[in-house]
């Protein structure tokens, strides 16, 4: 069985750790025969067996926390296996959780941090874990944590600006839609009947417009099928090699969303390389690394083409010339950091730059969408208002009393 265990140490410092014994008597002896004066001791019944997960999400942010708080118990001399055991106390998802109780149980085993976190990618992408590596072996952890965290903070910001470019117009978008329906299953149907059972000319827009919902009521239904089956289809599509590729294409050229998705895209790719160059990566396995962490396939393909050029001796800057992908202030500034050995510094200030202005782009975007979805809405709903009362006006014409 396992045993849970707070004490002090023979340097009056503040230990926790685990311990395996047959029962808790035993348990006591062997931490007291260690060296340790125990404060606490309790039994340990695991929900699930160490080192499986369980379905619970990690965020990004418990990451970010968790890397900046073991970064902080470092630094103070903690040992890595004890700064585990303090942290997987406080932390509140249970996924994230049982993957540092693994990590620390693998360490004592004698793996190393870069090793075990690999394990877990739910949590640790294989970025973090490079350069979890380069760190052990230029003894600077505690200053890879905090870089890590600041990456990993830096690049949810980026994703969830982007992803906001696009939900909130598609929220609008159903909510117009929504009214609309509204109106024409249950508002206009009850004026038709109202006019037919008048029996009166009606004027052209009126009658085309009850036209058109007639149409719809009967078969409104067959356009839903085929639609969702168009959907679905698209879809599916989107799931293979190819249909992702052109998906990820065609997103880069809409109008007006295309220029947020390539920022936020290059953003993250200026900030990985600067993140690993760094760190002391090598820039082809750099290159190897972005590649991984690109979201959209259309630029992970042209940065596989730039890694393959890299490696035939012409350099980071010239091969991205070539490729549209590749804004030009990111080449220009690619090109001044090979040339002054600072390429970290003028990648993350590009990195800046650009979420920057994905920022500015994104609140503009959403500033414009409510007034002019609202003016459409608007139209919609007082065109259909304007046509009714204008018919019953010409409907009280024509009705004689």
């Amino acid at each position: 069985m396992d045993y849970k265990y707070v004490a002090y140490n023979q340097q009056r410092e503040l230990v926790k750790g685990k311990v395996d014994a047959s029962s808790e008597a035993v348990a006591l002896d062997l931490l007291q025969y260690g060296g340790l004066r125990v404060l606490t001791l309790k039994e340990v019944t695991p929900f699930f067996r160490l080192g499986k997960l369980t379905s619970a999400r990690i965020k990004p942010k418990e990451v970010v926390m968790f890397s900046r708080q073991l970064a902080l118990l470092v630094e103070s001399g903690v040992d890595i296996g004890a700064a585990l055991d303090l942290l997987e106390d406080q932390l509140p998802n249970r996924s994230l959780k049982q993957a540092v109780a693994a990590i620390a149980a693998d360490i004592r085993g004698g793996a190393k941090l870069s090793q075990a976190m690999e394990k877990y990618p739910q949590a640790f992408s294989p970025l973090y874990c490079r350069t979890m590596a380069i760190a052990e072996e230029t003894g600077n952890l505690e200053a890879a944590l905090r870089q890590m965290a600041d990456h990993t903070e830096k690049d949810a910001i980026a994703v969830q600006k982007t992803r906001s470019a696009f939900i909130y117009p598609i929220l609008i978008f159903v909510l117009a839609v929504g009214v609309i329906a509204l109106l024409i299953s249950f508002v206009l149907p009850a004026f038709s009947k109202l006019y037919e059972s008048l029996d009166v000319e009606l004027p052209l827009v009126t009658r085309w417009l009850l036209a058109t919902v007639d149409f719809l009521r009967a078969y409104g239904w067959i356009i839903l099928v085929v639609v969702v089956v168009l959907g679905l289809g698209g879809y599916v599509y989107t799931r293979t090699a190819r249909g992702s590729y052109q998906w990820d294409k065609l997103k880069l050229r809409f109008p007006l969303f295309g220029r947020i998705t390539i920022l936020g895209e290059l953003s993250r790719c200026c900030r990985t390389i600067s993140t690993l160059f760094r760190a002391g990566v090598p820039m082809p396995e750099i290159m190897t690394l972005a590649i991984n962490a690109s979201a959209n396939k259309v630029v992970a393909q042209a940065l596989t083409e730039v890694r393959e050029e890299l490696l035939q001796g012409q350099g980071l800057s010239r091969p991205m010339s070539r490729r549209p992908v590749f804004l030009p202030l990111m080449v220009q500034m690619t090109a001044v950091g090979e040339n002054t050995g600072n390429l970290d510094n003028t990648l993350d200030t590009v990195a800046q730059s650009y979420e920057m202005e994905a920022t500015d782009r994104t609140n503009a975007l959403i500033a414009t969408i409510q007034p002019v979805t609202t003016i459409i809405m608007g139209g919609v709903v007082g065109l259909i208002a304007l046509v009714l009362v204008s018919t019953m006006y010409s409907v009280m014409g024509q009705v004689e009393f």
